[in-house]
């Protein structure tokens, strides 16, 4: 009798369970992980890649998706955004939600999406840039031109969207940053002394000593491409964390954009270096690119 009786208790709350998630949207993001090897590293590496579910229908018309690359930060993998979030449907989300091939290629632990001049197999500007760029174009429906191609990520990815899209113009129509390590000199970093000590000495590994360095890699400073950035007209989205201990950079190069006159898209809100944050932060920078998409006639409607 018991038994009944709880049974006979628990309709009404089915029945309620079962009416709200027919409220909720579904998502049916397709989830790939595609083999991208690199010729120039001479290395087997990896991507994830999402496709919104509108794909499969829209074969019949051969419609052609717009990319987001998305990058991952330091020390971490080409899997990041997918195993690391809080919400993990944030990217199949997303991408439904967009209509965006949201591609997810392979950093290494510390390659900062540079060719590096002293380590032979950590070429991950040519590799990102060319390789990765054509595997998925000629295996995807894909538009093939910058007007469809944005850029983001987070930390390192930060840096490496910028540094990439600002060197490649002719690659993407905007890039973002989250958290982005945008000097490499640390000078601003706000670290205790032994970390900034032993990344220091990473970096060193991938660009060689400091001292050795004529402008002591000023080269590779995102902070110092302001004007470039200006020049090439992308369009740009930038966020950083006010408890970040990258806020600093973010500023300087807010600052210098302001100073040159190049528009951008700038903000800073409470949080640190964590996925909560990048969490709450990617949707902002996919909103922001698919308004730019739509601009270029480039978006899946």
């Amino acid at each position: 009798m018991r038994v009944v009786n709880q049974f006979k208790c628990s309709i009404p709350s089915l029945l309620f369970l079962f009416s709200f998630l027919l409220t909720l949207p579904l998502y049916a993001a397709k989830v790939d992980s595609l083999d991208v090897p690199s010729a120039v590293m001479k290395k087997k590496l990896r991507a994830v890649v999402v496709l919104p579910d509108s794909y499969s229908s829209a074969g019949k018309n051969r419609t052609a998706y717009p990319v987001l690359y998305l990058l991952h930060g330091g020390y971490g993998h080409f899997n990041d955004w997918i195993t690391k979030t809080p919400d993990k449907m944030l990217i199949q989300r997303l991408a439904d939600q967009y209509n965006l091939i949201i591609v997810m290629p392979e950093g290494d632990v510390f390659s900062y999406y540079l060719d590096s001049p002293v380590i032979k197999d950590s070429q991950f500007e040519t590799y990102l840039t060319k390789e990765v760029i054509n595997k998925i174009d000629n295996t995807y429906r894909t538009v093939r031109t910058p007007e469809g191609r944005v850029i983001t990520g987070l930390s390192m990815g930060g840096y490496g969207a910028l540094y990439l899209a600002t060197r490649h113009p002719d690659l993407y129509c905007a890039a973002g940053s989250m958290s982005g390590a945008l000097n490499l000199d640390m000078d601003a970093w706000k670290l205790p002394p032994d970390a900034a000590k032993n990344i220091k000495a990473e970096f060193e590994k991938i660009l060689g000593p400091i001292s050795y360095s004529p402008d002591g890699w000023a080269a590779y400073s995102v902070v110092g491409m302001a004007d470039k950035m200006k020049a090439n007209g992308l369009k740009l989205v930038i966020d950083c964390g006010v408890d970040d201990f990258l806020i600093e950079p973010n500023r300087e190069l807010h600052r210098r954009l302001v100073f040159n006159q190049t528009p951008h898209d700038y903000s800073e809100r409470p949080g640190g270096h964590t996925w909560e944050f990048w969490q709450n932060s990617l949707p902002n920078h996919v909103l922001f690119f698919t308004t730019v998409l739509k601009a270029n006639g480039t978006a899946v409607q």
